[in-house]
């Protein structure tokens, strides 16, 4: 395996990242690769669960933006820090940095943020989607596709966010948004309150849903920021 001047985004420039000599195996354990890395920001997600400040401590555990991170991040709330034994658990099995990987997507880190968050939603309402007696099923499907929809739009959002197009990212992101109070709208609806499994995903959920809504409302910010600062500042 090959590669030249592929290392780091390129400035949302396809061609600067250079000639891949990667073949079909290459490719498929970089994804694996990057699949693990969602679930290892996911394992450090549920071990912060009812922490306010979970995504913040999340992404200081992943170690994005480390400059950014101080102290404060944790002494917040003192004696609700993670001890050793329970980041041991989470770094189990080596996962690979890629540091010498080329930049995609997949990388992101609002990409792999959000992938981990709705996976975790998935996952819990599929548990109980698929039987009748624990919920309706014109319900289930309702919330099933409204959780697809919100996710495929904020995939779409930051693909235009990693090209640059930032006025685009923020509309997708507000379609995103629409679609995440369409889910938090039919979790609360009377028949929803009726079904036991149902209150008991849409407690689990809620905070989710309101994590995903903080992250982007945070990257919307920073795009209109972006737009609004003049060119030349960037030199």
């Amino acid at each position: 395996m090959s590669k030249s001047e592929s290392n780091g985004p390129s400035d949302n420039e396809w061609d600067d990242r250079g000639e891949l000599a990667w073949n079909e195996f290459d490719w498929e354990k970089y994804l694996r690769a990057q699949d693990d890395v969602i679930h290892r920001y996911l394992a450090y997600y549920e071990l912060l669960k009812g922490k306010e400040g979970r995504i913040d401590e999340t992404a200081h555990l992943m170690g994005w933006d480390e400059d950014a991170w101080s102290s404060d991040v944790t002494d917040d709330d003192g004696d609700d820090d993670l001890d050793e034994e329970d980041l041991d658990v989470v770094a189990t099995g080596e996962i690979d940095d890629g540091a010498d990987d080329p930049y995609t997507l997949h990388k992101n880190p609002i990409f792999i943020s959000t992938k981990a968050i709705y996976l975790s939603l998935k996952r819990s309402w599929e548990q109980i989607a698929h039987t009748s007696d624990k919920v309706p099923q014109s319900l289930a499907i309702d919330v099933h596709a409204s959780i697809y929809r919100g996710e495929e739009q904020a995939m779409l959002a930051i693909q235009a966010l990693d090209f640059g197009d930032y006025a685009m990212a923020i509309s997708l992101f507000k379609r995103s948004m629409a679609e995440l109070n369409r889910t938090f709208a039919l979790l609360n609806t009377a028949a929803a309150g009726k079904q036991d499994a149902v209150v008991k995903f849409r407690a689990d959920a809620q905070p989710r849903l309101f994590d995903l809504r903080e992250i982007w409302l945070r990257v919307m910010s920073e795009c209109r920021d972006a737009i609004e600062r003049p060119d030349d500042e960037e030199s």
